[in-house]
């Protein structure tokens, strides 16, 4: 079974608590997961937090969502994603961050079936897409592998770069975008109250429930 496990946690050393930061009047975590339930209904979504007490207030969204969640470490975070992966019976696994709301759910899927149809180990759609907007699948073998091979601190912190380190155990492979959405100059993740802000602005300037790539993109050039 294919699911996406959304990692989140209050601390930020940047912006602390930014995923309960309002967008268009709700946590932007909870923008995030109805968006996703929106966007791709059949897909399994679960939120992978920490054991730190500060975050039950993430459980609690979850549960009022009726999200699945889980809990793991916090400065481990490949641990984490391997831990939950299992739990939840993941054959692939795509890496969904909560500092990241605007994904763009058409190449999501559009990742998922070139993933699921391909013998690949990693997938992912971050070249040419504007940051903040890719994805990426890894099937359980390879997460599993780097889990037990990648021990560096960086590894553990964040979970792919073992893969991306070594192209040569494993086979990566990345999805190709429409043109007009090949804009990674431009910045979509929220990671400073800038970031936040530009972020507040984009979902008040869309009329449609939930931004698209090309709304974002549309409103960033027109912005530059």
């Amino acid at each position: 079974m294919t699911g996406a496990i959304l990692q989140v946690r209050t601390a930020s050393s940047r912006l602390p608590g930014k995923c309960l930061l309002p967008l268009r009047g709700i946590p932007m975590l909870v923008y995030i997961l109805r968006r996703l339930r929106d966007g791709l209904p059949h897909l399994p979504v679960v939120v992978a937090t920490t054991h730190l007490n500060r975050d039950d207030v993430l459980v609690e969204l979850c549960e009022q969502e009726r999200i699945p969640w889980f809990r793991g470490s916090e400065s481990d975070v490949l641990a984490r994603f391997a831990d939950c992966a299992r739990h939840f019976c993941f054959s692939h696994i795509i890496r969904l961050t909560a500092d990241n709301p605007f994904t763009d759910l058409e190449e999501l899927q559009r990742l998922i079936d070139l993933h699921t149809g391909s013998p690949h180990d990693y997938s992912h759609s971050f070249m040419h897409l504007p940051v903040g907007s890719g994805a990426e699948i890894f099937t359980l073998p390879c997460l599993l592998k780097t889990h037990h091979e990648g021990m560096a601190v960086h590894h553990r912190e964040h979970v792919n770069e073992y893969v991306v380190e070594h192209p040569e155990i494993f086979t990566i492979q990345h999805l190709e975008v429409p043109p007009n959405k090949r804009h990674p100059e431009l910045r979509l993740t929220v990671d400073t109250q800038a970031d936040y802000e530009q972020a507040c602005r984009i979902v008040s300037a869309t009329e449609r429930p939930w931004v698209q790539t090309e709304d974002a993109i549309a409103w960033l050039l027109r912005s530059a």
